[in-house]
C-alpha cells in the first residue's frame, strides 16, 4: 500500500521552498495548550479544516510537530488496518467511509490524508482532493521547513518512519542511497548516504 501512495504523491505533489526553523518542541506544545496563544491547537485546527492554503509556516509546523502531544491514530491500530485492507482492494465506497471517519479523529495523519486524496482523484471529487492537498501540502511543507539535511544540527525533523519516507521521496532520494543510524535523545538520527553526499532525517520517537 505504501508504495502505491508513494508514487501516487511524487506523480502530484510538486516541489516547494520553504524558510528553515528550528523546532522547539517544548515550545510548540505549549502554545498549542494556551487558550490565548495565536497558535492554540484549536484555532489552529480550525483554520486548517477550513482554510489551510491560509496557514503560514510556523502554523503549520505547530500542527505537524505538535501530533506528538496528540491523541493519533496509529498505523498498526485496527481502523487503520481496515481503511488499508480497502484501500488494497480498491474498495472505493467503503476507502472512503473509513478515511473520513480517521480523518474526523486525526485530521492531520499524513497516511490518511493520502489514502483520501488517492480516493478523491479516482472519484474526479476535484475540489475535495484539492482541499486535502493543500492540506498535505501545509504538513509536508513543515517537514521541510525544518532544517535542511546537511548535518545532525540542520537535519530534517519527522514524526515517524513512515513521514520520513515521504519525504524522501519529495526530496527525491532513491534506493541507490545507503542508511545507517544512531540513538539520540528523544529520537533516531537516520543518514542516508550515496558517494560523499549524506542527508540527515531525524526521526522522533512518540512519548520523548
Amino acid at each position: 500500500m505504501k508504495k502505491h501512495l508513494i508514487l501516487f504523491l511524487m506523480l502530484v505533489f510538486g516541489m516547494f521552498s520553504a524558510q528553515k526553523s528550528i523546532i522547539d518542541l517544548k515550545k510548540i506544545e505549549k502554545n498549542l495548550e494556551n487558550k490565548k496563544s495565536e497558535f492554540n491547537y484549536d484555532k489552529l485546527i480550525f483554520k486548517y479544516k477550513g482554510l489551510p492554503k491560509s496557514l503560514d509556516s510556523l502554523e503549520a509546523q505547530h500542527l505537524y510537530y505538535g501530533r506528538n502531544f496528540m491523541q493519533t491514530v496509529s498505523t498498526t491500530s485496527e481502523e487503520f488496518k481496515k481503511l488499508a485492507e480497502a484501500f488494497q482492494q480498491k474498495d472505493l465506497e467503503k476507502c472512503l467511509t473509513l478515511g473520513k471517519e480517521l480523518y474526523g479523529k486525526d485530521p492531520t495523519n499524513l497516511d490518511v490524508l493520502l489514502i483520501l486524496l488517492r480516493g478523491y482523484e479516482i472519484k474526479r471529487d476535484i475540489s475535495t482532493f484539492s482541499h486535502h492537498m493543500n492540506q498535505l501540502r501545509s504538513l509536508t511543507d513543515a517537514m521541510k521547513s525544518s532544517g535542511d539535511g546537511k548535518s545532525e544540527k540542520t537535519a530534517y525533523v519527522v514524526n515517524s518512519v513512515g513521514d520520513e519516507y515521504i519525504l524522501l521521496n519529495m526530496l527525491n532520494i532513491g534506493q541507490d542511497y545507503s542508511r545507517g543510524s544512531q540513538a539520540a535523545n528523544g529520537a533516531m538520527y537516520d543518514i542516508w548516504q550515496k558517494g560523499d553526499q549524506k542527508l540527515y532525517i531525524k526521526v522522533l520517537y512518540t512519548g520523548f
